[in-house]
């Protein structure tokens, strides 16, 4: 089974363009929104260690958080936007 669906992908006959955009793009969208969740669940998970050690630090932590929460939804944002060139550009 593995070797017949390498040799229709392998196949230069048989791949489209367009298929191929769309694998790219199911592929960036997919690989970007995995990476971002894990960043963001390490993320939140260290941060509410570090708030459950020094209660006191929790509004910096807190601000903090926010911030890398919004740098690594960019990078969501950034491979959705690869992902929507490649479908409407081929």
């Amino acid at each position: 089974m593995l070797n017949q669906l390498s040799r229709v992908l392998l196949d230069a006959t048989v791949m489209d363009p367009k298929g191929l955009a769309g694998f790219g793009a199911g592929l960036a969208i997919g690989l970007g929104a995995l990476g971002t969740t894990i960043g963001i669940g390490l993320a939140a998970g260290r941060a509410l260690e570090g708030a459950a050690r020094q209660p006191e630090m929790f509004s910096k932590l807190q601000t903090m958080l926010l911030i890398s929460i919004v740098f690594l939804e960019s990078i969501a944002i950034y491979s959705l936007v690869v992902s929507l060139l490649l479908i409407f550009t081929f």
